[in-house]
């Protein structure tokens, strides 16, 4: 397939904040229920031990949930593990429900972090989860090239490819809305309204996950964006896709080198 750049309702700045919400809800719920980043633990840790402080700090975290399955699993090998959440829409709700399910391990930056200029004081581990695809290959490149030039260890992940194989669970994915809203806490009145009464949400997720799936980088396009960074070989990059289950992940992992 070849890529194509089409808006995502995500990332819309008009769009309504409680739509948002509501998708980045179960976007985490898939997450966490399913575990699907339970493959990518020794990865993570790789990239935790590189900094020394036991600091992640996500970035694009969406609804920040999506790391709690994450959290206990790394927490084994790393008892000192901090997690910082931020994202350019920061919501600010889940961020504090994650926080209260983990307190001695999350924080949340509660201002709009980009991406591309991560502020300087937050030092650590950087993350993303099913976010890289939202940027154009311009922005996408900007991420590793603002981790180089700070010299600050990165790993993003995505728990698909720009194949067929991913899409067919996009297709399918109105269904496992309706089923799933149910099960999603907090509960909310408006989750249901706009899941069952007004079936918009179904919709939202549906066109945004296709829409994810053909804006999804390949690994040639990957290495081909790495290739190009400024003082890229001060960094060790790994980018390839791991096998698991329920997902294979996508993966690029930029550490420095030891001086």
């Amino acid at each position: 397939m070849k890529r194509i750049h089409v808006f995502e309702f995500e990332d819309l700045h008009w769009f309504p904040e409680n739509l948002r919400n509501y998708m980045t809800d179960f976007l985490q719920f898939g997450s966490n229920t399913f575990d699907i980043y339970k493959s990518i633990i020794p990865i993570l840790d790789r990239g935790i031990k590189s900094v020394g402080n036991n600091q992640i700090i996500d970035i694009a975290s969406g609804g920040g949930g999506g790391l709690i399955k994450l959290a206990e699993h790394l927490k084994k090998n790393n008892p000192t593990l901090k997690i910082t959440l931020s994202d350019y829409y920061p919501n600010l709700d889940a961020f504090k429900r994650t926080k209260s399910k983990m307190p001695g391990i999350f924080d949340f930056i509660d201002y709009p972090v980009d991406a591309m200029n991560v502020p300087s004081e937050l030092k650590g581990f950087r993350t993303q989860f099913i976010s890289l695809h939202h940027f154009k290959p311009e922005n996408a490149k900007a991420i590793f090239q603002n981790a180089v030039d700070t010299n600050q260890p990165i790993g993003v992940f995505e728990p698909q490819q720009r194949n067929i194989k991913s899409m067919i669970p996009m297709l399918l994915s109105p269904i496992t809305v309706v089923l799933m809203t149910p099960f999603i806490r907090p509960f909310k009145l408006g989750r249901l309204l706009f899941t069952y009464l007004i079936p918009i949400l179904p919709l939202f997720i549906l066109w945004d996950g296709v829409i994810s799936v053909l804006r999804t980088y390949t690994i040639p396009e990957l290495k081909q964006m790495i290739s190009e960074l400024n003082n890229s070989n001060n960094f060790d990059w790994e980018i390839e896709v791991k096998k698991g289950k329920p997902s294979e992940i996508l993966y690029v992992l930029g550490l420095p080198k030891e001086n």
